[in-house]
């Protein structure tokens, strides 16, 4: 699943393809929405709140997508030829862009004002306007026998982490990922280098789709199992967070993060 920097990269793209622009063609290829026709509308913006999408279209409707684990927009010059027909599940394209999302996890057509019905429930963005860092540590706080591992996963306490920046946050931080959210002495410490990491990496250069294949991006310990850490050259280890289905790769240093 993608990290909230990523998802602000794509808003971004799709927001210099569509924003200002007429749509010229919409097709939306998932069955609750396939006779929905947003051709002649103007974009109007498009913001990224978590991991959410939000792209909204005069008349007062957005449409909300959401990239899950494989999902990605493409967006390419008006008639070129896209992905596979079966991999696409919406097109939005004027006369000098098209954009073509591929393997999307969640495709909504929405009225603007019903928003909340989709990211109601999120936490504050890491990366958005109204990011409060206050009311983060509150939403953490209020559960402290989770553990900070699952915590940080967790969107309606805080937006926009993935597994990239929970393992680089806890290893920097010093933090066991096992370690119970109400043994932690300094939560706010912790949710504002989450904040400064994903802020620094927002504007890295990168594709616009899932996973992070940003050249020259380097981490402390994600994508290193395995491997000596890199400040004390212990072995990386790696695990499995969370119940099942949902459980995620976790990666942490036995010796820079004791329990």
């Amino acid at each position: 699943m993608p990290e909230g920097d990523a998802v602000y990269r794509t808003a971004r793209r799709l927001s210099q393809a569509l924003d200002g622009r007429v749509l010229t063609r919409s097709d939306f290829r998932v069955p609750r929405h396939a006779t929905a026709d947003l051709t002649g509308r103007t974009v109007l913006e498009t913001v990224s709140r978590g991991k959410h999408l939000l792209t909204r279209v005069e008349g007062g409707l957005t449409v909300h997508t959401h990239l899950r684990m494989d999902g990605s927009w493409r967006v390419t010059p008006a008639g070129r030829p896209g992905a596979p027909g079966d991999q696409i599940r919406l097109v939005l394209a004027n006369e000098e862009w098209q954009a073509t999302g591929v393997k999307l996890g969640m495709v909504d057509l929405l009225r603007t004002e019903q928003e909340a019905r989709v990211v109601g429930h999120l936490g504050p963005d890491l990366l958005g306007a109204d990011w409060d860092p206050a009311e983060a540590v509150r939403r953490l706080a209020a559960h402290p026998d989770t553990t900070i591992g699952e915590a940080l996963l967790d969107q309606r306490n805080l937006a926009g982490i993935g597994t990239i920046y929970r393992a680089e946050t806890l290893f920097l931080r010093g933090v066991h990922p096992w370690r119970a959210v109400g043994a932690i002495d300094d939560l706010d410490g912790l949710v504002s280098l989450a904040r400064r990491l994903l802020d620094a990496n927002k504007d890295h250069a990168g594709t616009v789709t899932t996973g992070d294949r940003r050249p020259g991006f380097q981490t402390w310990i994600y994508g290193r199992a395995g491997r000596p850490c890199r400040r004390c050259s212990t072995r990386i280890r790696r695990g499995e967070m969370g119940a099942q289905p949902q459980e995620r790769l976790i990666l942490w240093c036995g010796h820079c993060q004791p329990r």
